[in-house]
């Protein structure tokens, strides 16, 4: 990766939880930035606030204070994306972020190819041109023999590359990823995340992990250390 494109950046950003009358700071006056194309992991013990950073970089949730800025591909300037209403950021989100989980939230009565057409069909897209689309991506991850399988039917490995499928329908600029190989054996861990590479790498999707995994993080252009809700 050798791009100076800065595509994501926060600065000053602070979240705060309450319980009861406590408030609990979760992230305390962190800056960030993720250029385009690049592929981050954040690693840390659990606590240090590593999935609350990715949800308010990911527009999930709302920062208590700082900005999160993105400019995209297309070379826009930096855009303060929650001075933005509930429907402008839902938007955004869903044509310009992907997310992928520890648990791939697929849709058990749906079968693997309606599940990664879903965000198209959300978007109001054509039904038959979403399906193309979702078939291709499901060939592009291996799995043109699971099109019909419900996520039941399916192993772990298999449900993560369809979620990753249905994360990237709407071709993304950034892919989220949120401990994506935790319940893998290393075998799948392996092939998940040189799928990853790869659709960084032929795609441009840059990708911001979390992992507790140290040897996923050799594989990473940077490797970011939280603790206590910030960068060490």
């Amino acid at each position: 990766m050798n791009n100076d494109k800065v595509l994501l950046e926060a600065s000053g950003l602070s979240k705060s939880f309450f319980k009861g009358s406590t408030e609990v700071q979760v992230l305390k006056n962190l800056s960030f930035k993720l250029h385009a194309a690049e592929r981050v992991a954040i690693t840390g013990a659990s606590g240090a606030g590593k999935s609350t950073l990715l949800h308010v970089l990911g527009t999930l949730e709302k920062p208590t204070q700082g900005q999160v800025r993105f400019s995209g591909n297309s070379g826009e300037t930096m855009k303060d994306v929650f001075s933005w209403n509930d429907q402008e950021l839902a938007k955004f989100r869903n044509r310009t972020m992907g997310f992928v989980f520890q648990f791939h939230y697929l849709l058990p009565e749906f079968s693997a190819l309606e599940n990664v057409m879903l965000p198209a069909l959300i978007a109001g897209h054509d039904a038959k041109t979403a399906e193309k689309q979702a078939q291709q991506l499901l060939e592009f991850v291996g799995l043109s023999h699971r099109l019909q399988h419900r996520p039941s039917e399916l192993s772990g490995g298999e449900q993560q590359r369809v979620a990753i499928s249905r994360a990237i329908l709407l071709r993304p600029q950034v892919l989220f990823a949120d401990e994506l190989t935790g319940n893998l054996d290393s075998v799948n861990t392996n092939a998940v995340m040189d799928l990853l590479i790869q659709l960084n790498e032929t795609m441009g999707v840059s990708i911001l992990m979390v992992t507790h995994d140290l040897a996923l993080t050799k594989k990473m252009h940077r490797v970011l250390l939280m603790k206590d809700g910030q960068f060490v």
